[in-house]
């Protein structure tokens, strides 16, 4: 593994982070090592040529199922920039403390305009690692004023970092949910995904979190873990999953949560890199092919989603926003100028990467999304 010494300034806002921290070890983000799978074209290109598996729209035609559509917007989600304290190696966004991109104030503002004024219920903020951005608490305390329902996607090492101690005290004081990863209840598993020691740093963030009422099953502030696997396989099933997670985390650390999301690993950025240079790929996009579950197509997150990039870029989901795959709409707007109804009903855009939401059970940015296996493919 290819490990250095973070030694170079960032924006001034995470320089001071940086100067925080006793020591910072990570692996390279695939931008600064100037990988070619850090271009969203040539991440799209490879997923796309081959004529080993058919393009997705044809496996809903298949099934009878029609093209994508929205239905509405009922979840703004966020991210907020690609700066995190961590390089996970499964990583869709490609986050790192060594990247800058970080979303400004004037577009944090728009966020807050486009809630109130198209009344989205819930604002879903991500990054990297979402609290590093400079608004992100402007971003929290300016939805909860307005009633907005707000989860923070939170990688749990953030809340033992120099700097953010008094964190977890203001998400619960504004009584943000957390969804949090945690990729295994086996120290040795996390740490291969996400870098030595994250998974006693969690460990220390998740009493932390439980002291404060998250995740306690008397208390009012969900905690979400979020597993992904750790090689190239499809989830176990979510509920028993969620067992073995709670069995093991209270009777090893004493931890509790309020559920479990399990999430499939999608083929895209580092993750697409980790499969392509394992010589995996192909199994892997064979997997989620030939695991489509038609079941899953109602429920999958982009139908009532709408995904906002640092600079105010709008997309069907996060990971057609790492890929810059852009909304389908006659213009190309922005959380600037957008016009919601104009976009209500949009036709979603879709690639071979969709496999990963709707192989087995699915998968979504809350977790599974039925328990009834695929029906045998059409032809």
């Amino acid at each position: 593994m290819l490990l250095t010494l973070i030694a170079f300034p960032l924006v001034s806002e995470y320089r001071h982070f940086l100067l925080h921290c006793e020591y910072l070890v990570t692996e390279l983000t695939l931008l600064r090592r100037n990988h070619t799978l850090s271009r969203p074209s040539e991440q799209r290109q490879l997923l796309e040529q081959s004529g080993k598996w058919p393009p997705f729209h044809e496996a809903l035609h298949d099934h009878g199922l029609p093209d994508l559509k929205s239905c509405g917007v009922e979840v703004l989600q966020v991210n907020v920039g690609k700066v995190c304290n961590q390089t996970c190696s499964h990583c869709h966004v490609d986050a790192g403390p060594d990247r800058r991109e970080s979303m400004s104030r004037e577009t944090a503002e728009a966020v807050v305009r486009a809630l109130r004024i198209a009344n989205i219920p819930t604002l879903d903020i991500t990054g990297g690692a979402p609290e590093m951005n400079p608004h992100f608490r402007f971003l929290v305390e300016e939805a909860r004023k307005i009633g907005c329902r707000v989860i923070d996607r939170c990688n749990l090492t953030i809340l033992m970092t120099p700097r953010y101690d008094e964190l977890a005290s203001f998400l619960a004081t504004h009584r943000v949910e957390i969804v949090a990863s945690l990729p295994c209840y086996l120290e040795d598993n996390c740490d291969r995904q996400r870098g030595d020691g994250v998974f006693r740093r969690s460990i220390d963030a998740l009493r932390c979190l439980n002291q404060l009422g998250y995740g306690m099953p008397t208390a009012e502030l969900p905690l979400t873990l979020v597993y992904n696997p750790v090689g190239p396989v499809l989830p176990s099933p979510q509920e028993s999953l969620e067992a073995d997670y709670r069995r093991e985390l209270r009777d090893r650390y004493g931890v509790e949560f309020s559920q479990l999301y399990t999430i499939t690993n999608m083929p895209i950025s580092r993750y697409l890199d980790e499969l392509v240079s394992s010589g995996s790929y192909d199994e892997y996009m064979t997997q989620l092919v030939t695991a489509f579950n038609p079941l899953t197509v109602s429920g999958v997150m982009c139908r009532t989603m709408l995904s906002v990039d640092w600079q105010g870029r709008l997309y069907d989901c996060d990971f057609n926003q790492m890929l810059e795959l852009p909304i389908d709409a006659p213009s190309t707007p922005t959380i600037h100028d957008v016009d919601f109804a104009k976009i209500a009903t949009r036709t979603i855009q879709t690639g071979r990467h969709c496999y990963g939401c709707t192989a087995a059970a699915g998968s979504s940015c809350q977790g599974s999304l039925t328990t009834a296996p695929p029906a045998n493919r059409s032809r």
